[in-house]
């Protein structure tokens, strides 16, 4: 019995910096099969070494992006330190409809905007443990001073203030068992009354056949 693609899923992903998203995020990218990916952003930013556009940014200038802008090409976008970042909607919307779920690695005020657009997406926030841990794992990257640290701390805080905005909540004390609960919302949405009357909707109708 030939089962129908159902559409994917966009999965909203949001945390302060050292809650650990990115690596939940590339786990389960790397253990999972290949009907998930991670958006891949538009930025007017140069370049890092080791960056390939497509890859990791779709790379524009100013006023590509400005009319990107104008033409209503994204989800959402912002201006961070003078560079602009934004969400692809033409992007997301043809990768979901090949039945892909889509993660967007954004922060609250992306999160929002993205759910103004698209309602039926799912929020999840991570936290950590405690501000102690989240210090200790900001402090071991070894890369910012102690001004840098406390003003990352700041703005966690505040980033933290959001997560009752989240359809799910994951605290990533236990790497493996956050991992797994993360999974586990992936697999709810796709066992959803809709999705499964979708890809289940030959089987459905001879089990209800008279």
């Amino acid at each position: 019995m030939q089962l129908m693609t159902a559409r994917g899923n966009l999965f909203i992903v949001s945390a302060p910096s050292g809650a650990g998203k990115s690596s939940l995020i590339s786990a389960l990218l790397r253990d999972q099969p290949v009907d998930m990916q991670v958006s891949v952003s538009h930025t007017t930013r140069q370049p890092r070494p080791g960056e390939e556009n497509g890859q990791h940014y779709h790379f524009v200038n100013q006023d590509e992006f400005k009319s990107l802008i104008a033409d209503g090409a994204f989800f959402e976008w912002a201006e961070v330190f003078g560079n602009y970042y934004g969400t692809s909607r033409v992007t997301i919307e043809q990768t979901l409809a090949q039945g892909i779920d889509v993660f967007l690695d954004i922060d609250w005020q992306g999160a929002q905007q993205v759910k103004e657009l698209m309602p039926e997406s799912i929020g999840v926030f991570i936290l950590p443990p405690s501000k102690t841990e989240l210090e200790r794992r900001l402090t071991g990257r070894g890369q910012d001073t102690a001004e840098v640290i406390a003003g990352r701390m700041a703005q966690a805080v505040s980033e933290m203030s959001h997560y009752n905005e989240y359809d799910f909540v994951i605290v990533n004390d236990d790497f493996d068992k956050a991992l797994a609960d993360l999974l586990a919302i992936i697999r709810s949405q796709r066992l959803t009354s809709a999705s499964q009357i979708h890809t289940q909707n030959g089987m459905i109708k001879d089990l209800l056949a008279g």
